[in-house]
């Protein structure tokens, strides 16, 4: 049955294995998350659950977001997302759902948000190449030609100067290496996007 859990980037750290490899992994505090919303495709047109993650001040929440709450009986939650299940039978709202949904050995996937870098040249942005450098280019770090002269425009899809980062992004098939089920934490071989603290998702991996 899909499913999947919110969690947070801890950081990056390494494991050894008993004959000293080390392996990198990332620590994600996977949950508590609660079910918030149980939808079904009868009256929704899909079945799915909604779950929440992280602390938020309650006075900082719009009426309409403390509404949704207060009728499922759940505390506020900073961080709402969905995952469509086969059976929403099987939850119920209100139910902890926390990281030993997952084992070690597992494959999943997961999706994050990376940093962002602001506005960025085409040389940072796109990994163009510099003009020369001696006092007579008088070109450095420009993004060169636009195209052709004849349309009188720039076409679309031209790597131009332009925001870098935040975006989501998601890495398939990492495998989970160890699970801390009492402290709530989960790491997986390798590296995932976003910033330490920031949200991730996880969820069985698609490839096989």
């Amino acid at each position: 049955m899909p499913r999947g859990i919110l969690g947070k980037k801890i950081g990056m750290s390494q494991i050894f294995t008993d004959i000293g490899l080390a392996i990198p992994v990332t620590v994600i505090e996977a949950g508590p998350c609660i079910v918030v919303q149980i939808k079904t495709a009868a009256k929704d047109g899909y079945n799915a659950i909604q779950i929440g993650f992280g602390e938020k001040r309650e006075r900082l929440f719009t009426k309409p977001m403390a509404g949704h709450f207060s009728r499922a009986g759940v505390r506020a939650l900073r961080f709402l997302r969905e995952f469509i299940v086969e059976d929403p039978e099987a939850y119920q709202v209100g139910q902890e759902i926390k990281a030993d949904i997952f084992a070690p050995g597992e494959k999943v996937d997961v999706v994050g948000t990376t940093k962002g870098k602001g506005f960025a040249g085409t040389i940072k942005r796109h990994g163009f190449h510099r003009g020369p450098m001696s006092h007579g280019s008088k070109y450095h770090r420009g993004p060169g030609s636009l195209g052709a002269k004849g349309p009188a425009r720039v076409y679309k899809g031209r790597k131009l100067p332009g925001h870098l980062g935040t975006e989501r992004v998601t890495v398939q098939n990492l495998e989970i290496i160890r699970v801390d089920a009492d402290r709530n934490l989960i790491a997986v071989r390798g590296a995932i996007p976003g910033p330490k603290g920031g949200l991730v998702q996880i969820k069985p991996s698609t490839r096989s």
